[in-house]
Formats: C-alpha cells, sequence, structure tokens
C-alpha cells in the first residue's frame, strides 16, 4: 500500500516542489515530501515556479528545499525522479532503494528537463509535463494505495 511518496530532483527548488503540490492535489490520503540531490538547502521553491503553481490553485509558499536522506528514502513507499542519471544516483547512494525508484516521466517516456535559470515559458513546459507525467501514475497509485 502506498502511503508516502518522495519526489526527488536536484536543486529541490523548481521541478520536485511543482510536482509535490500536484501530486497532493490529486492524492490527497499520501504523505507526498520532497528532496534534492544537490539540495539548495533552505531555499524556497523559484518565483517562477510559485507564481504558476498560484495560477492553479497550488500554494508552495511554504517549501524549502532539503537533501536526499537516507531516513527520507526509507520512510518512503515510492521515490520518483526526474531522469535515469537520477534514477542510477539514488539507488547508488542508498541501495536499500531499489525497486521503488522510478522516472516520474516513465508512462509518457520523457525525462523532465531542469528549467533552473530558464523563462516563465521554460518553467510553463517544465510544468506542463510534469502534469502529463503524474496523470500516468495517478491511477497506478491510487489502485495500490
Amino acid at each position: 500500500m502506498v502511503q508516502s511518496v518522495l519526489v526527488v530532483c536536484i536543486g529541490n527548488i523548481c521541478r520536485s516542489p511543482m510536482a509535490v503540490g500536484l501530486l497532493r492535489t490529486r492524492l490527497r490520503h499520501v504523505r507526498v515530501e520532497s528532496a534534492g540531490l544537490g539540495a539548495l538547502i533552505g531555499h524556497p521553491a523559484d518565483a517562477i515556479a510559485r507564481e504558476l503553481m498560484r495560477e492553479r490553485d497550488i500554494v508552495i509558499d511554504d517549501h524549502r528545499a532539503r537533501p536526499l536522506s537516507a531516513p527520507l528514502c526509507a520512510q518512503s513507499d515510492v521515490i520518483f525522479v526526474m531522469d535515469a542519471k537520477q534514477k542510477q544516483s539514488v539507488v547508488d547512494r542508498y541501495p536499500t532503494t531499489r525497486g521503488k525508484v522510478f522516472r516520474l516521466g516513465e508512462f509518457i517516456d520523457q525525462d523532465i528537463f531542469d528549467p533552473y535559470g530558464g523563462e516563465r515559458s521554460d518553467f510553463q513546459a517544465c510544468l506542463t509535463l510534469i502534469d502529463r507525467a503524474i496523470e500516468g501514475w495517478v491511477e497506478r497509485l491510487k489502485i495500490v494505495a
């Protein structure tokens, strides 16, 4: 039974906070958190990410970046990453995660590119990919939740 989901990216200020916001609206009875492989510890979500999410009536203003850790991995039933390289990094750092780390974009067969430092249009394109990717997972997670 899936009770907790962890979303991982690099800095934990763009992709993963947006994904968390979307997942929390769709999986209300699942704990959804995020972390970064190279987290900008303590930083809020990027201003453009916050703005785009507010336009969807999702507030991620309280988000603060934090690093991926063994305890976070251990307490998560499913871990989503943005690409195959990140998946390998997570499994290499935390071998006990093998079998529960998946690319968020697995069912749309796409990696989720990093919009960091980009324009609003880059963030919008990234958010659209994240939204499509999550749709591929939501029903599957509800089935096992």
